[in-house]
C-alpha cells in the first residue's frame, strides 16, 4: 500500500509543524504530487544542483589544510542537517522541510569560508552569505532559472544566520543546529590541527557540556528538546546556551581571529580585490555575462560561486599566490 505523503504528515506531525498541504507555495506555481511533498522535491532539487556539489571544495575554517579529515562547507552542511533532523524528529516537526533548509543554507557561501565572505563584503559593498544563498536558489541555479523553491524553504535559507526571524519552527531548528554544528566541529578541527589542546577549553563550558565532541553535541540537542517541547519556539536552556556561547567566544579568540588568521585574511582580501578588479574590466570572461547586465553583481556572483581550488587557480593565472 502506498500512503499518500500528505496523509502520512497528518499522522506523525505536530499541529505546530509545517504541513506540506498548507505550504505558502512557490513563486511559479507547479503541480504537486502525492508521493513526494513540495518539501521533499525542494530537498532533491538542492542536492542535485551544482552549487551543492561545489560545497565539497569550499573552506569551513581552515584554508588549504594539510590533512583529509578537516571539515569542508559540505561536511558542515551535512552535520547541520543531521543535528536539525534529530531535533525535528523528536519534536514531531517536518523533517523533509528541515532537511531542505539545512542542505540549502550555505549554497551562497564564498570560497575560503567567512574570510572570503568578509572580503567580498568589503569589495562589493554589501555581501552576506545567507542573502547570496537565497540568490543562488532564486536566480543563479539552472542557468538563471533558479530552483523555484517553496516560501518555507526560502525563508529558512535566508534567515538561518544570527537572530533573523523564520516563518516556520523548522527554520528555527536549522538556525540553532547551524550554531551547534560549527561550534562543535570547529573545536574538533582546531584540536586536530594542534591550535588548541583539550586543557585549553573553557572549563566551565566543559563542565556543563562534556569533555568530548559527541557529549557536547548530545548535551546541546537534549537541552533544545527540553526547552522547546511546548513548540512555542526553538531554543536552548540558558545554562547550556551560555556554555555554548562561552565556547564560541573561545574559538573567536584562539582560532578564528588569531594574528595568523587575520594576516592570512588580509592576503586573501588583496588577491580577491585584484581578481574582482580584473573581471570588472573584462566582463566578457565571466561565464553567462550578458552585455548591459550589472557588471559588479555578475563578478560578485562569479567569485562567490568559486570553489577554493578554482579561486587558487585564478589567482595563479593572474600572477598571485595565496
Amino acid at each position: 500500500m502506498i500512503l499518500d505523503a500528505f496523509e502520512r504528515e497528518d499522522k506523525i506531525l505536530a499541529p505546530e509543524a509545517a504541513h506540506a498541504r498548507n505550504s505558502r507555495g512557490r513563486r511559479q506555481p507547479e503541480r504537486e504530487y502525492p508521493v513526494r511533498t513540495c518539501y521533499q522535491r525542494d530537498r532533491d532539487r538542492i542536492i542535485h544542483c551544482k552549487s551543492f556539489r561545489r560545497l565539497k571544495m569550499k573552506t569551513q575554517v581552515f584554508i588549504a589544510p594539510d590533512g583529509d579529515h578537516y571539515r569542508t562547507r559540505l561536511t558542515h552542511t551535512l552535520e547541520v542537517m543531521q543535528i536539525a533532523r534529530t531535533i525535528a524528529r523528536a519534536l514531531c516537526l517536518n523533517e523533509d522541510l528541515t532537511e531542505a533548509i539545512a542542505l540549502g543554507h550555505d549554497l551562497g557561501h564564498t570560497p575560503f569560508g567567512h574570510a572570503g565572505e568578509r572580503a567580498l563584503n568589503e569589495i562589493y559593498g554589501s555581501f552576506r552569505h545567507n542573502e547570496q544563498s537565497l540568490r543562488v536558489v532564486d536566480v543563479l541555479e539552472k542557468d538563471g532559472q533558479g530552483l523555484n523553491l517553496t516560501e518555507e524553504v526560502r525563508s529558512g535559507i535566508l534567515n538561518h544566520s544570527g537572530n533573523l526571524a523564520n516563518i516556520t519552527l523548522e527554520g528555527e531548528v536549522v538556525q540553532l543546529a547551524d550554531r551547534i554544528a560549527y561550534v562543535n566541529h570547529d573545536t574538533d578541527d582546531a584540536l586536530r590541527a594542534g591550535l588548541i589542546r583539550d586543557r585549553d577549553l573553557p572549563q566551565e563550558a566543559v563542565a556543563v557540556l562534556g569533555s568530548t565532541n559527541s557529549k557536547r553535541i548530545n548535551a546541546m540537542i537534549l537541552s533544545v528538546l527540553e526547552a522547546s517541547q511546548d513548540l512555542r519556539g526553538i531554543r536552548m536552556n540558558r545554562r547550556e546556551y551560555q556554555a555554548m556561547d562561552e565556547l564560541r567566544n573561545f574559538l573567536f579568540a584562539r582560532v578564528y581571529r588569531t594574528p595568523e588568521a587575520v594576516a592570512q585574511e588580509e592576503r586573501l582580501k588583496l588577491r580577491l580585490h585584484r581578481t574582482f578588479d580584473y573581471y570588472t574590466q573584462h566582463p566578457e570572461l565571466v561565464p553567462g555575462y550578458v552585455d548591459g547586465a550589472d557588471v559588479r553583481r555578475a563578478v560578485c556572483d562569479y567569485i562567490a560561486g568559486m570553489s577554493d581550488g578554482y579561486a587558487l587557480k585564478i589567482f595563479a593565472e593572474l600572477g598571485m599566490g595565496l
